[in-house]
């Protein structure tokens, strides 16, 4: 087995263990329904911690998968002649080297939760590996008193 073989099976293992409906579930061996299945569980899964191993193997295996892509810097995406601040692209916007990342998301901020769904919430989230719905979920109750509105009687 590769590194990427190993990573893939421990994170499939830690995530199937964390639910008691999913003890059934078998780890396949073709590295395709391995990489379906990891995303599926990560899709579904709600915002909570996870251990340090778990998120240091699934970074490492997340930056293999990446380094298979090709990624496009935001400063050699040309501007539009009009307005030198405006940029226009089409791909993966998870390809893209930028600081940060818009998406019109649902009102939760928390991604997509059906597994390998083709919206870009969930390949957002799928990319970028469990602690993101963490991070939003703690950024959302944080500010969800800032942000609610009081509709009147």
């Amino acid at each position: 087995m590769n590194v990427s073989t190993d990573n893939l099976d421990f994170l499939i293992a830690a995530l199937l263990c964390e639910q008691t409906r999913y003890q059934d579930v078998q780890i396949p061996k073709d590295t395709q329904e391995k990489k379906h299945l990891l995303r599926s569980l990560m899709n579904v899964r709600p915002p909570r911690h996870i251990s340090d191993d778990f998120l240091r193997v699934q970074d490492a295996y997340l930056q293999s998968e990446l380094a298979g892509k090709n990624i496009t810097n935001a400063d050699n995406i040309p501007h539009v002649r009009a307005n030198s601040k405006l940029s226009i692209w089409q791909g993966d916007i998870t390809t893209l080297k930028v600081d940060a990342i818009v998406n019109a998301a649902n009102s939760q901020m928390l991604g997509c939760f059906v597994p390998c769904h083709g919206c870009i919430d969930n390949a957002i989230h799928s990319n970028a590996g469990v602690e993101l719905r963490l991070k939003c979920n703690t950024l959302m109750q944080k500010n969800r008193r800032k942000y609610y509105l009081k509709v009147p009687q």
